[in-house]
């Protein structure tokens, strides 16, 4: 085989994070000079000056504060005008198909230094929110629209029971799966611990971890004034943790650009190849709750480009924003329970900035290739296992060119079933599909939500009331599944349908 042209072959040559912990409000950094800063350090990092020639720049969206086009006024900040210069939507995928789009890129021959960068100052703005504190950043654009997230896509039965936020849908996989897999809610409630305390073990390791402290499974599962239970089986040390100051940024070139800037090579990590596939919007769109089809092809493909195997990684990253989604990741590739599914630290204890937690990831990933590890797996995932990427990453050079065609929809609609009809009135008897119970701040009842089947086979959501305790009591037993369990679907007062047992 003909040998690639190394100005066709994009390499990652630079890997930087920052860490913003300030005694002083008023003196945290804001997301802008956080990108910045994250940028110097991924050149650093290199060895090389590359930041004046960047031509292409991807900013992960940022939710913290708001500026108008980020990207042109970070271009500013760094004395650049790169041809392609992107601030993209919300998606905790979308750091992992930025990479692997500028990757793209630099083989097709558009661009010989990228940048990926993504930062957040949740914690910062939140403190100076509650203190009254007006922090000297640029001005919040409050002319510029809200980003659109998760809920703007939500039926409004779903709105309005509360199912529409990613704290109260993904209980709903958790609880669908479980069942599925012949599991009793205790048994996944273990694997949910055991995982996350891996998970945790990770971040204790990782300096730039904001939360660096070692957790046991029953630590993370067990309901206490400091772990409430949000949305039942979630804890909070279970969810994601957004309220964090951090950015982190990817610099890529060519082959070629990274030898004539004298880069050595130990520091060069390869892009070979990855796959992207997504799920409707509307969660109540989808067939069943019992696996993703885009996620299964997404990393069905990924497993083809690593030898057909996932044991052949010996690096994963699987998104984490909640335990369901690493569960179902890892039975696809087919690894076991004592998979170490993260060289970061997950969602939780290393920290959430949000969309950009899978580019701190890809950093992670950087250093864990350069220290021997050979083949890394990086798999994002954003809005409610709606949308799905993977990228491959690995210390040796690759032995075909970047493919530019990386969809697996195609294969993830084949394997699609029919989708229930949507009702929003019911009666008559009603089969639990998935579940999850909300719970207030105060660690009470606020009601339970049941997704369920109509003697019709139609779908849709009904609520539990705090005061139906045998019906919630049924819900959260511990040794046997509700989910294909029957009840009563009635009709309330305010046109919302409720289930009962008994």
């Amino acid at each position: 085989m003909a040998a690639l042209p190394e100005d066709r072959i994009p390499v990652i040559v630079g890997a930087g994070e920052i860490v913003d912990r300030p005694k002083d409000i008023a003196q945290g950094k804001e997301p802008l000079a956080l990108l910045e800063e994250a940028l110097r350090r991924a050149e650093a990092d290199s060895g090389a000056k590359l930041l004046g020639e960047i031509d292409s720049l991807d900013v992960v969206n940022f939710l913290s504060w708001r500026y108008r086009d980020p990207e042109q006024l970070l271009a500013k900040r760094l004395g650049i005008a790169p041809g392609h210069c992107y601030y993209g939507p919300v998606g905790g995928e979308s750091p992992i198909r930025y990479l692997h789009e500028a990757a793209q890129r630099i083989a097709r021959g558009e661009c010989s230094v990228a940048a990926v960068c993504g930062a957040e100052a949740q914690s910062s703005a939140t403190k100076a929110e509650r203190s009254g504190v007006t922090l000297p950043w640029t001005p919040f654009a409050h002319d510029v629209p809200e980003p659109k997230r998760g809920a703007a896509f939500q039926k409004p039965l779903a709105v309005k029971l509360g199912v529409f936020r990613p704290i109260t849908v993904y209980p709903l996989y958790e609880t669908a799966t479980s069942a599925h897999w012949g599991q009793t809610p205790r048994e996944a409630l273990a694997e949910s611990g055991a995982l996350w305390s891996t998970y945790a073990r990770v971040a204790s390791d990782n300096p730039n971890s904001w939360l660096k402290k070692r957790f046991a499974p029953d630590e993370i599962t067990t309901p206490s004034p400091d772990n409430r239970l949000i949305a039942w089986p979630y804890t909070k040390l279970m969810v994601a943790n957004p309220t964090v100051n951090m950015g982190a940024a990817l610099l890529l070139t060519s082959l070629a650009k990274a030898r004539g800037a004298g880069i050595s090579e130990d520091r060069l990590i390869y892009p070979l190849g990855g796959a992207f596939a997504e799920e409707p919007r509307d969660y109540l769109l989808r067939d069943q709750f019992c696996e993703s089809h885009p996620q299964n092809a997404v990393l069905k493909a990924a497993m083809d480009l690593a030898g057909g195997d996932g044991r052949h990684f010996d690096a994963i990253e699987l998104y984490s924003c909640f335990p369901c989604v690493p569960k179902m990741a890892r039975r696809t590739l087919g690894l076991g329970p004592d998979v170490e599914p993260t060289v970061t630290g997950g969602l939780t204890f290393f920290g959430a900035p949000l969309n950009t937690y899978m580019t701190h990831a890809a950093c992670a990933m950087v250093r864990r290739l350069r220290n021997g590890a050979r083949l890394g797996l990086l798999y994002g995932q954003g809005g409610f296992v709606t949308k799905h990427h993977a990228l491959i990453v690995s210390r040796n050079p690759p032995r075909e060119a970047l493919s530019q065609d990386t969809s697996v929809q195609a294969e993830a609609d084949r394997n699609k079933r029919a989708v229930p009809e949507f009702v929003t009135e019911a009666k008559g008897n009603g089969k639990v599909e998935a579940f999850t119970v909300i719970f207030r701040g105060n660690g009470e009842v606020e009601h339970g939500v049941a997704m369920l089947r109509t003697e019709a086979d139609a779908r849709t959501l009904a609520r539990i009331p705090a005061q139906d305790g045998a019906t919630l009591a049924h819900l959260m037993t511990m040794d046997r599944t509700p989910v294909g369990s029957v009840g009563t679907i009635a009709m309330a007062e305010d046109g919302v349908p409720e289930w009962r047992v008994g």
